[in-house]
């Protein structure tokens, strides 16, 4: 079930990390970037009472932010491979009306937005790794 938690739980805190560089600092920053809530915003997929994935998104564009990024994406550890990432996202979608949901990621995820119904292309990236855009026009 699609929840949109008032508070950021070391629960949400883990999973958000889950898709994050492991830099102590930059995690911080990162989601002290979600607790203030002014751009950012958390989603989770929670299943027995159980945020099992979260999403954190930022909506852009117009009209009023119809384009929504998807920033970080985590499934608790025992639970990948069961949807619910993928539930999550299309029902945020859903709930926000969104246009496109949009995500960059490598070689590590592209399967998965790919299962999920995204349009894949490769972007430039200033690392030595490939880079993907990934699209989802909800019907």
């Amino acid at each position: 079930m699609l929840t949109r938690p008032g508070t950021l739980t070391p629960e949400l805190e883990a999973l958000l990390a889950r898709a994050m560089f492991p830099d102590p600092e930059r995690l911080r920053r990162t989601l002290e970037s979600y607790r203030l809530g002014t751009e950012r915003q958390v989603y989770a997929w929670v299943v027995g009472g159980q945020p099992v994935s979260a999403a954190g998104i930022r909506q852009q564009g117009e009209p009023a932010g119809r384009d929504v990024e998807v920033l970080h994406l985590g499934t608790t550890p025992g639970q990948e491979g069961r949807g619910h990432a993928r539930a999550l996202l299309h029902a945020v979608a859903a709930h926000l009306n969104a246009a496109r949901l949009v995500a960059e990621t490598d070689d590590s995820a592209v399967g998965f937005y790919r299962r999920a119904g995204f349009e894949v292309s490769s972007i430039p990236s200033r690392w030595d790794w490939v880079r993907y855009r990934c699209v989802l026009t909800p019907s």
